[in-house]
């Protein structure tokens, strides 16, 4: 007999929560960093790609802070490999998501305060229920 999924794992959700939060702050500092650069230095550049080499830096930041959390549990080359193979679904959702809400709010690659807090909460709550699923079905985390 098949069991149901569960979804009320509190401890669960924490540790999901936790983990996602780590896969937002490395995200948050290569996309940030990138639209940062070109709005600070007025670089003439199509929103589209500027919003393009945000994400690819996003992803990019993100598996290198949590490559190195891993370090503390593993070797480099492990602790790479599973930074790349255990969370990648949920940043690329996660960048989508954050470029998505600046892009509708203010036409993309265009960050403000007002802005910034609203792109953090739909960059966290996207991927958060697929990294709960993944914990608790695989019992498989990224940090």
């Amino acid at each position: 007999m098949k069991k149901n999924f569960e979804w009320t794992c509190k401890h669960t959700w924490r540790r999901s929560a936790y983990n996602t939060l780590w896969c937002l702050i490395g995200c948050s500092i290569g996309d940030f960093g990138t639209i940062i650069f070109f709005q600070l230095l007025n670089i003439i550049w199509s929103t589209f790609y500027i919003m393009i080499l945000a994400i690819i830096n996003g992803l990019i930041t993100s598996i290198m802070l949590e490559t190195l959390i891993l370090l503390k549990q593993m070797n480099f080359s492990q602790s790479l490999k599973t930074a790349l193979t255990m969370s990648f679904i949920s940043m690329i959702s996660m960048e989508a998501a954050m470029n998505i809400v600046d892009w509708w709010l203010t036409g993309g690659a265009n960050l403000t305060w007002r802005i910034v807090p609203i792109m953090l909460i739909v960059g966290f709550i996207t991927p958060w229920p697929y990294n709960y699923w993944r914990l608790k079905k695989f019992n498989v985390a990224c940090h």
